[in-house]
């Protein structure tokens, strides 16, 4: 048993398929490429052209984009300091739990 914050009854659960199984039946390794620059610098044009291409060679991606995730996972952050403390946070807990557990490759743009 572990302690996560104020709960003492959180565990870990292990999966029987593991990253190296699906990297085996995807025939690809998962990562993550964080696109940061400034507003309106071309990141999620970038992301959107690269996710296309990896596509067109046959292999899976996921790209997420700051906007977007303004509608769901973050909509509750605004542009304070500790807002966009948070929302890297989470954005980098997902895209970690994405390319060990579903995803193979994610291009993530700039969610600052």
């Amino acid at each position: 048993m572990s302690t996560v914050g104020n709960s003492t009854n959180i565990f870990w659960q292990e999966s029987s398929v593991g990253k190296l199984k699906r990297q085996k039946l995807l025939n690809q390794k998962g990562c993550v490429l964080w696109i940061t620059g400034l507003s309106g610098s071309g990141k999620s044009t970038f992301a959107c052209s690269l996710s296309r291409e990896l596509h067109t060679k046959g292999n899976l991606s996921y790209r997420l984009d700051g906007d977007n995730l303004q509608h769901g996972l973050n909509k509750d952050l605004g542009f304070k300091a500790e807002d966009r403390t948070e929302n890297m946070r989470r954005v980098g807990q997902y895209a970690l739990r994405s390319t060990s557990v579903y995803k193979s490759l994610v291009c993530v743009k700039d969610c600052v």
